[in-house]
């Protein structure tokens, strides 16, 4: 390709949210470099134009979001925006003036707002067109998915047709696509394929070796937390242990959302209330996430389901072990080592599998043997997979 593509992070430009799909494409702008042109979507503007300066250092932004993962606009932007959709010709003449390139790429899930303004930037793109789909958790758990991702999910998946190719990050995911509009009856929809996410590599920060048996073991849990990860069933699991006289101390990351996560929340205000070890970190930097690594014995992933789980995947290149669900994506990252991989993850499965780690450090020893012997895909490698194969995307009759 000799111009480069352009990458939409509508979102992602706007946010300091570090959650999955968030972290996934503020990677792929890195590792992308000059090969990508940032664009999003002026919504003051009602146009696509390139990424501004305030909107780039968002990307590489180390800040925490506190409580928030919506996008957010500064006032002077969106004056400008105003002005722009005044004095600049409309939207269709802002869109002829992005630079050229040779394709698109769409790694985030977009907004209603972006999804009206898809038809304009594809048809200026002369080269391929590829999103990328995560996941299908608000079709198969509604009840613990936000109800707005809820009530949008169906319309994003019908958009996505417009595409000339869909990469989706598990097989998973893949499938959970494909039988959806196959179940809609879909004629002639893109083809999907499977290039599984990179990971970036740790940094020397991480420990290789078992805490001291002096120290209290630490278990971490890295991930928002929200109905689908499924906290509550770890937390009972370890309140169990503490009350059978194991000692650990439990501690968890990540932004807390505030529909599905509150039961969560509850939980573990009242276990810290009775003196329990627990702490609860909120979202955090990228040194203190690294320091929490260093510090575990080992992670627990409790997730029902997830489009790819890149918590496991950084653990297990952390040299930690990780105790996560054997099911869908989860298996698939499970696969390779490191992991006790649950065929259930309610409390009682969680309990045993955690006590059989305290209790026994052989096999802790060999599941951190296994984890260190396993070669990850870094987030460079995912980039340059996903340019080749973009490249490869022949365009679709509209």
């Amino acid at each position: 390709m000799t111009n480069p593509v352009l990458l939409d992070l509508t979102h992602t430009s706007h946010t300091l949210a570090r959650t999955g799909i968030q972290r996934v494409a503020r990677a792929l702008q890195q590792s992308l470099g000059g090969r990508a042109t940032t664009i999003c979507h002026d919504r003051y503007a009602g146009a696509w134009r390139p990424l501004e300066s305030w909107e780039k250092a968002n990307l590489t932004a180390t800040g925490v979001a506190s409580g928030h993962r919506g996008a957010r606009w500064p006032l002077a932007a969106k004056v400008r925006g105003r002005l722009r959709r005044c004095v600049g010709g409309g939207p269709s003449a802002a869109t002829r003036r992005l630079p050229p390139s040779s394709g698109l790429l769409v790694p985030e899930v977009f907004s209603p707002d972006v999804a009206a303004a898809l038809p304009a930037l594809l048809a200026s793109v002369s080269g391929p067109r590829a999103a990328l789909f995560h996941d299908a958790i608000a079709l198969k758990f509604p009840e613990l998915t936000p109800s707005k991702t809820v009530a949008r999910f169906p319309a994003y998946l019908q958009e996505l047709l417009q595409f000339d190719g869909i990469a989706a990050i598990s097989e998973d995911s893949r499938q959970s696509l494909l039988d959806y509009w196959r179940w809609l009856e879909t004629p002639n929809p893109p083809p999907v394929t499977v290039i599984p996410l990179g990971i970036e590599p740790p940094p020397p920060i991480a420990s290789r070796h078992a805490p001291s048996p002096l120290q209290l073991p630490v278990i971490l849990c890295v991930g928002s937390l929200e109905g689908r990860k499924n906290h509550v069933a770890l937390l009972d699991a370890c309140e169990r242990l503490w009350s059978a006289g194991t000692k650990f101390e439990l501690r968890l990351i990540g932004l807390a959302h505030p529909q599905t996560g509150r039961a969560a929340l509850e939980r573990v205000r009242a276990l810290q209330a009775t003196g329990r070890p627990l702490c609860y970190d909120g979202p955090v930097d990228e040194p203190t996430l690294e320091a929490a690594y260093a510090g575990c014995a080992f992670t627990v992933y409790p997730s029902l389901i997830e489009g790819f789980g890149l918590p496991v995947l950084e653990s297990l290149a952390r040299g930690k072990p990780c105790v996560c669900s054997s099911q869908g994506a989860l298996g698939e990252s499970a696969r390779g080592g490191g992991c006790i991989a649950l065929p259930s993850v309610d409390a009682d499965t969680l309990a045993g599998a955690l006590a059989r780690l305290l209790a026994t450090p052989h096999a802790w020893a060999a599941l951190a043997i296994a984890a260190r012997a396993r070669i990850f895909k870094s987030t460079d490698d995912y980039a340059n997979e996903l340019l080749a194969w973009l490249a490869t995307l022949p365009r679709r009759q509209s």
